[in-house]
């Protein structure tokens, strides 16, 4: 009886485990064919509907829009370089009846923000039968609204945040905390103000008033560009140059942004072509298509893994 019982219990356990070993071939394969169809549908999108920067049917006028999102910096999709490069594919087509900057940034580097604004002053005197507008989504803050600055026109939301015209410089000191932690610093410099941002340092007056001397310099560029591109549309209240931030709405009382309307309204109805041909710059198919596999996989690798431990 006992024999009996262990036959049945051995073959029990060859059973469960072919199937176990079954369910796992089926699942790889299954992932493996997901993969694949995923592949060949990418590609096939891709080859009928390529993603080219500015395309669009060529003899047919359009707007032409260039997306500035996110911080306003090196490397970054709101990049000088990838703005810039969009700006003057735009400018440059001749189908293109004008121009839209959209914007949803809380802002970024201030050289990046210059180089942006002094491009589009360039690129609107090379091209003066081009109008040029920018139009605030979400945001248009600090180096954001540097930028709009140079644009002809500012639209607007009227729950749209803007403004923010100021410099900051973070930093943070740590020289208590050490104290009570019984830690020595030991930093050696060649210059008696190299380690000026030490956070682990007593702050020195003279550095201090040094570093405020240089965020008022660049402060300063910012609000003349400001002035120089909103001229006597402004009408100059408490704050406005301190970092105030102001609604879509206030912002058009105070001048800071002349009209509401969103993309579609300012290719429509002020600039006269519906049409919007989106000429931002975007990562090359290649970039693009591994970031989308790679993301595939995650996703499938997560969902192959919470399937094991649910089981």
């Amino acid at each position: 009886m006992s024999e009996g019982n262990n036959w049945e219990k051995d073959v029990l356990t060859s059973i469960a485990t072919e199937g176990l070993k079954e369910q796992k071939r089926t699942r790889r394969w299954g992932i493996f064919f997901k993969i694949l169809t995923f592949v060949y549908l990418f590609v096939l999108l891709a080859m009928l509907n390529p993603t080219m920067q500015g395309g669009g049917t060529k003899g047919e006028k359009h707007t032409a829009l260039i997306e500035l999102k996110g911080v306003i910096s090196p490397g970054a999709e709101a990049s000088a370089d990838n703005v810039v490069s969009g700006l003057r594919a735009a400018f440059k087509n001749p189908d293109t009846a004008g121009v839209i900057l959209r914007i949803n940034s809380p802002g970024g580097s201030p050289v990046q923000s210059g180089y942006i604004y002094d491009e589009i002053l360039r690129l609107r005197e090379k091209y003066p039968d081009t109008p040029m507008y920018a139009v605030v989504s979400d945001i248009c803050a600090s180096g954001g609204y540097y930028v709009a600055a140079a644009a002809e026109k500012i639209y607007a939301d009227q729950a749209s945040i803007v403004g923010s015209i100021g410099v900051r410089m973070d930093n943070f000191g740590f020289v208590e905390a050490m104290k009570k932690l019984g830690v020595e610093r030991r930093t050696l410099t060649a210059g008696k103000s190299k380690a000026l941002l030490d956070p682990f340092a007593q702050q020195d007056p003279k550095v201090v008033n040094h570093m405020k001397s240089l965020l008022k310099s660049v402060h300063n560029q910012f609000i003349n560009a400001v002035k120089q591109g909103r001229g006597d549309r402004l009408k100059e209240v408490d704050g406005m140059f301190e970092g105030l931030i102001w609604t879509g709405d206030q912002s058009v009382e105070i001048g800071l942004v002349d009209e509401l309307g969103n993309s579609s309204y300012v290719a429509r109805e002020v600039i006269g072509e519906e049409n919007i041909v989106n000429f931002s710059v975007q990562p090359d198919f290649l970039e693009r298509f591994s970031k989308q596999i790679g993301a595939q996989i995650s996703s499938l690798l997560v969902e192959k893994e919470l399937s094991l431990q649910l089981r």
